[in-house]
């Protein structure tokens, strides 16, 4: 293929499927927790990282990354110890962020608006071998946690007072799941973009969810969404001229249109399947609920 002649298009679809990987494995957790827009807040404040890496001539991936994570854990400690009034603080955290990236990026020496436009939003031609190195060994910290750990994560993001009660250090695990979540938004904005990277990692599991009732059925559909959509996103970006990032997003939205159609009919031959497997005796109101069996399969 033309495409993978040229080296920087060998890196920017390499670092496509990691993203793909990683941002709806973390996504989902996030998405069980009620916290679909974690995403977005951490990427906001990984802009001061990419800001401060320009100023200091650091790797931006990895001053985000530092800078994210920091961020990542204020946003639970702010969620344990001031639930009151937290919302102004994260709102102080996010815009801050914001600010921070656009001041420290005019302050380093030849820095411009114009060199934080491809982490908001994504660029094929500026991933370079550095950031191919730092995009494998985060997502790796990444898949490594979300997949190790999947089980005891579920059970923190379901039910925290449940999952405290079976002996899980729930604080640990959410502390992990926020940082994990830091380290997933560095590692996909070369790729699609710290303003759209939060669609990435929701809207591939919202679009799981659609055909599945179990968690680990929706982990993987979730993952080859991600997957499919970061790799046809970065191709049509380089055949049509058009932002990476954007085209990811709309292809992912497509695929959750896409699916959701795909799912009403499924649900229904499902409905008249249990209706044919129940005796004709048994009431409607004795059948287990679908949901009942999704929990199930789920605790098996």
């Amino acid at each position: 293929m033309e495409i993978l002649d040229y080296a920087f298009m060998q890196r920017a679809l390499l670092a496509a499927v990691l993203v793909g990987v990683t941002a709806p494995a973390v996504g989902i957790y996030l998405v069980q927790r009620r916290q679909a827009l974690m995403g977005d807040g951490i990427g906001h404040v990984a802009m001061t990282g990419v800001g401060l890496g320009f100023l200091l001539s650091w790797s931006p991936i990895w001053m985000a990354t530092l800078v994210s994570v920091l961020g990542a854990v204020f946003m639970e400690l702010v969620r344990w110890y001031a639930r009151t009034r937290g919302d102004i603080a994260l709102a102080m955290l996010f815009y801050g962020g914001m600010a921070g990236g656009v001041m420290f990026i005019n302050l380093a020496p030849g820095g411009s608006t114009t060199n934080l436009s491809s982490f908001l939003f994504g660029s094929l031609s500026t991933v370079s071998e550095s950031d191919v190195t730092a995009i494998c060994l985060l997502a790796a910290f990444v898949v490594l946690i979300t997949v190790g750990l999947r089980r005891q994560l579920f059970a923190v993001s379901q039910d925290e007072e449940f999952a405290r009660v079976t002996g899980l250090p729930v604080r640990f695990l959410n502390l992990l799941t926020a940082v994990t979540a830091a380290v997933t938004v560095s590692v996909a904005m070369r790729v699609v973009g710290l303003l759209l990277v939060s669609a990435l990692m929701v809207v591939p599991v919202a679009a799981a969810q659609q055909l599945t009732r179990s968690f680990a059925a929706t982990f993987a559909i979730a993952v080859a969404i991600g997957v499919s959509v970061t790799i046809g996103g970065t191709v049509t970006s380089y055949y049509q001229d058009v932002p990476p990032g954007a085209t990811i997003v709309l292809l992912t939205i497509a695929a959750f249109i896409a699916l959701t159609a795909l799912a009403a009919p499924l649900a229904r031959r499902r409905a008249r399947a249990l209706a044919a497997e129940r005796p004709g005796g048994d009431p409607a109101e004795c059948a287990i609920p679908a949901g009942r069996e999704a929990a199930d399969e789920v605790g098996a």
